[in-house]
């Protein structure tokens, strides 16, 4: 593109948003409907990193190891089934969700919304500045109210000699391969490795993973983490917990060789690094708006960027100092938005000084953010574990369940296997945590989210009968166990 700075009539917008992941989407989408002028900038595609490499394509590669699994475990369906899973054609699923990087659609949906997409690297030249590059040229931007950076993040690749030149995979590479590795190594025991460690096992590879801490998922309670550990031993994954990476080398023929901590080596054919993210803010030019360069981005609950002034600049998703969901990034969005609108008109209640669980806070960031992991089973919570409640000086209660004694889970699947457990501020007597494992059991997080940002008295819950018979009988099950 050519420079057309001085050109106020094609480069003036009323809110300029970076990046159109599902954050970025979500701001520019209701920024548009409040019937602001509203440009989005996206150097990549259109959708960001959830719907071609992370969160939609690793669902799909581990809904059909799921379902094959529950099949084999209810009896009258396993004697139909016959034959292993077929990777060609989950691949070919997975390739239907994604488009195989095909944005169009995506793209047209930002237009329909009302919203200017302009494609290129897009950087902070100033306040309310916009500098946008592609391989045309350069062009600023103005904003008249609002700039958001909803930049996101990246695949954190740690300091570990010859690593960079083993040329791993990290989540594009593993949820965009089209041919099962014969054997995978994976570094790193959250979500994403994981995830990707029983997807890769079902579909026919030698799955490694290894952890440097002595337990999986170590953000869950532990019995969670245990229980996934157990699980995916039994689906075949080969587990290294308490030991790390301290070398790694591609060979001439391609395959991969790390050297572990206690001295034992791993060959493989492929590297998965899943050791956490860091945010694209390196080149943003967050040193004109006096912030560092490839810091997490500090807002308060209404996405106003910390140390900022005039109240100009927000930020959300993944690239703050947030919970780092996807689901969040697009709450934190509807607050960005609703903010920025409001601040437009000149509505904002207080002066801007507004109060938790309003249309303009992202309040439960701080204490209720459900996640899920999809392994086999899956992992479910939202709010506190039992030891974050004690480290914030909550008056802790607990209480745990078997999940497969509740005749709703019992029908579910045959020996279901499930746990639960409430983290109680016995002051309050309210759930400030609540954690799942099982088969199925992130249909039971949204509950537990409501009675944890709602702040609902367990006297009151009581009165939430669940229907019979259903695997949410466990909640009737866990506030008897408790002594209601």
């Amino acid at each position: 593109m050519a420079d057309r700075s001085d050109d106020t009539s094609v480069n003036e917008y009323d809110v300029i948003v970076l990046g159109a992941g599902p954050t970025g989407e979500n701001v520019a989408g209701r920024t548009a409907k409040a019937g602001l002028k509203t440009a989005i900038v996206e150097a990549d595609l259109v959708g960001g990193s959830c719907s071609y490499w992370a969160c939609i394509p690793s669902k799909v590669l581990l809904r059909s190891p799921e379902l094959l699994a529950h099949a084999k475990q209810l009896t009258g369906v396993r004697e139909a089934v016959t034959g292993n899973i077929d990777a060609a054609a989950v691949l070919a699923r997975r390739d239907s969700f994604t488009g195989k990087g095909d944005d169009s659609g995506q793209a047209d949906w930002v237009r329909d919304a009302g919203i200017t997409l302009l494609r290129g690297k897009a950087r902070l030249s100033g306040i309310r500045k916009v500098q946008v590059t592609d391989t045309s040229g350069t062009m600023t931007l103005r904003a008249r109210h609002a700039v958001a950076l909803c930049v996101g993040s990246q695949p954190a690749i740690p300091d570990i000699p010859g690593l960079v030149e083993a040329r791993p995979w990290t989540n594009r590479e593993a949820t965009s391969a089209e041919q099962v590795p014969g054997r995978l190594l994976v570094l790193g025991g959250g979500a994403v490795g994981c995830e990707l460690a029983v997807a890769w096992q079902a579909l026919g590879s030698a799955v490694h993973l290894v952890q440097r801490s002595d337990r999986l998922l170590t953000g869950y309670e532990p019995e969670i983490s245990n229980r996934v550990e157990v699980a995916m031993r039994s689906q075949g994954v080969t587990l290294r917990t308490g030991v790390s990476v301290e070398q790694a080398e591609r060979l001439d023929d391609g395959s991969v060789i790390v050297t572990l901590s206690d001295g034992s080596r791993l060959h493989g054919d492929e590297l998965l690094v899943a050791v956490g993210r860091i945010p694209c803010t390196t080149d943003l030019g967050m040193e004109l708006v006096g912030l560092k360069p490839g810091d997490r981005i500090r807002t308060d609950d209404a996405m106003r960027v910390a140390g900022v002034a005039g109240d100009w600049l927000y930020a959300a998703g993944d690239c703050t100092d947030r919970a780092a969901l996807t689901h969040m990034g697009k709450y934190q969005a509807r607050a960005c938005s609703d903010t920025i609108a409001a601040a437009t008109r000149g509505e904002l209640p207080g002066g801007g000084d507004l109060t938790p669980y309003s249309a303009y806070t992202a309040t439960a960031d701080h204490h209720a953010v459900p996640q899920v992991v999809f392994t086999i089973p899956q992992a479910a919570a939202v709010g506190l574990t039992e030891d974050q409640a004690r480290e914030r000086g909550v008056k802790v209660a607990t209480v745990d369940h078997e999940i497969g004694n509740v005749t709703g889970a019992s029908l579910h699947l045959d020996g279901y296997n499930g746990y639960a457990k409430l983290v109680i501020d016995a002051s309050r007597e309210v759930i400030v945590g609540a954690s799942f494992v099982g088969p199925d059991v992130a249909e039971l997080l949204h509950a537990a989210t409501i009675a944890v940002v709602g702040e609902i008295p367990l006297q009151r819950l009581w009165h939430a009968v669940p229907a019979f018979p259903t695997m949410s009988e466990v909640w009737l099950r866990l506030l008897e166990t408790y002594g209601l």
